[in-house]
């Protein structure tokens, strides 16, 4: 069927160009394009007019769809077409349609036999639709203009229809979430081309050869008709072709007839782009998932009570840091706001004796044996910690970069009820020593993590100091290996935890290396906050989130 559609679309095709090439005769088509761009431009509230008679088109097309197909909301359907016009101007063989499709799919729960029953329904109505105005309103043109081709093209668009519309009729009957066009869908979709022939009745109208309200339906019918088997992206030369040869048969000049129509393609191809390209963010989720956290989160969840003896457990992931391991555990103080300190070290698989020193500096080692990554080391540390019933879960950096000093400060809204999730933030605290590459690449990390949020008030999205009530230690969720900075924030916000931020102390390391290298940390990390964004939430709410909470 590809390879069908394609031969007939490039029939199609040559013969627009031909029909152009010999129609246009001596005529000056650029002169004419360029004479009606600056008759536009120096009228511009009827072509405004004409594009907002356009866009409304679109909006009772949505609303068609909605009426067939509950639970698809106004929104996504008004993104889904928008995203299918669009894919139908930038991509041949009228792909954009499958677009229609998957729009509906990736960004709502919505069941793929409904939501494809419908689709072709109310497409095949469009192509129905189109065949009857094109009839009613130029009854001796038509037949002239599109010959035994184009009756056998009608025949076939109708057979689809019928075919659409018994499809869903079965669909219904096996009790699915679906409903047959109303008289007020079919009425919509009428009105929906009626609307569109606005913008080439304007454009012929600037043109200087106005057009009947039966004429300018006769030019939109017909070339739609023609671009169902359109090979080119946006069907550019069979749309010029099929336009001019109505408005030539209407009496337009060659000339005019191609400036109009030309324009006209134009100024829909513009719309398609520009709204287009916003149908595939807005409204979230986009095309590609959810690409920020939503804007209503859930309630945060409750705490429990705590007991008197509970401890306060830090916890240091540790990687061949046997030259910094025991002067930070030195420095950590015994008690925590009055609570016994627990330390745990994570030793993920280092090659030197960095769980040695720590041992010997008194904490609790729990080793990985291979090195799995911060990530892992991080998860790794939030599970031993929540085993001991603590009061609060604190994570500090093993490398020396963080002060163990500032532990009451960053524990301290956790013991205090005020939050379940805090980070201490260097830009909001003494920074002693930061180079300057790396003060730039978290500056811009840490915008982009608070354009995730929708939290003005982050001001840090890579620390390495962290405090996490006992409910959100064993909610969290790490969803890769390599890093936890952003995911665990953004599983965190999403389930509803409540967030603050303590100035803290930092200086750059004077022992060992970082893991972190720029291209591999963004491509370790850009993959998986999308998928934390999107990890087993339906596309169109916020279930997962809401569940976690409830737990």
């Amino acid at each position: 069927m590809r390879w069908a559609r394609l031969a007939v679309g490039l029939l199609v095709l040559a013969l627009a160009v031909g029909y152009l090439v010999r129609g246009l005769g001596d005529a000056d088509p650029v002169g004419e394009v360029a004479e009606l761009v600056r008759a536009m431009l120096a009228d511009p509230a009827g072509p405004a007019l004409a594009i907002g008679c356009y866009a409304l088109a679109f909006a009772l097309r949505s609303w068609a769809w909605c009426a067939v197909l509950p639970g698809l909301r106004f929104g996504q359907s008004w993104a889904a077409l928008h995203v299918s016009l669009l894919g139908n101007h930038v991509l041949p063989l009228r792909l954009g349609e499958v677009l229609r499709v998957t729009s509906v799919l990736r960004r709502t729960e919505l069941s793929r036999g409904p939501v494809l029953a419908s689709a072709v329904t109310l497409r095949a109505g469009d192509l129905a639709a189109v065949v009857v105005l094109a009839l009613l309103a130029a009854p001796a043109l038509v037949p002239r203009l599109i010959g035994g081709w184009g009756w056998l093209l009608a025949a076939a668009g109708l057979c689809v229809a019928g075919g659409g519309v018994a499809w869903s009729w079965r669909l219904v009957r096996r009790g699915a979430a679906l409903r047959l066009p109303s008289p007020w869908v079919v009425l919509a979709v009428v009105a929906a081309w009626g609307l569109e022939s606005v913008v080439i009745w304007e454009v012929a109208r600037i043109a200087g050869f106005p057009l009947s309200a039966s004429e300018a339906l006769a030019v939109t019918s017909v070339t739609i008709v023609v671009q169902t088997v359109a090979v080119t992206p946006g069907g550019f030369g069979s749309y010029e072709a099929a336009a001019t040869a109505v408005l030539g048969a209407i009496g337009v000049p060659a000339g005019a007839a191609f400036g109009t129509a030309l324009v006209t393609h134009v100024v829909k191809t513009v719309y398609a782009l520009a709204v287009g390209a916003v149908a595939l963010f807005a409204p979230a989720p986009s095309y590609w998932g959810w690409l920020r956290l939503p804007r209503r989160l859930p309630a945060r969840p409750a705490r429990e009570p705590v007991a008197d003896d509970a401890p306060v457990v830090a916890f240091l992931p540790v990687h061949n840091e046997a030259a910094s391991i025991g002067r930070v555990l030195a420095r950590l103080p015994e008690r925590v706001a009055g609570r016994p300190l627990a330390v745990v070290a994570v030793d993920d698989g280092s090659a030197d004796d960095s769980a040695a020193r720590a041992a010997e500096a008194g904490a609790t080692v729990v080793a990985h044996g291979v090195n799995r990554g911060l990530g892992a080391a991080v998860r790794t540390g939030l599970a031993d910690a929540v085993a001991h019933r603590p009061a609060a879960v604190v994570y500090l950096d093993a490398d020396g970069e963080y002060f163990p000093e500032d532990i009451d400060s960053v524990a301290g809204p956790v013991l205090a009820g005020t939050a379940d999730y805090v980070v201490g933030s260097r830009f909001a605290g003494e920074i002693r020593r930061m180079l300057p590459h790396r003060r730039a690449g978290n500056r811009v990390l840490t915008v982009w993590v608070r354009w995730l949020t929708r939290r003005r008030d982050l001001t840090d999205g890579q620390s390495g100091y962290r405090a996490f009530s006992p409910e959100a230690a064993a909610a969290a969720e790490i969803v890769h290996d390599y890093n936890y900075a952003q995911v665990l924030t953004l599983d965190l916000l999403a389930k509803g935890f409540a967030y603050a931020e303590v100035p803290i102390r930092y200086t750059f390391r004077d022992t060992g290396t970082s893991f972190v290298k720029l291209g591999r940390y963004l491509r370790r990390v850009v993959p998986a906050v999308h998928r934390e964004l999107n990890a087993d939430r339906p596309r169109g709410g916020l279930l997962r989130a809401q569940g976690s909470a409830a737990r």
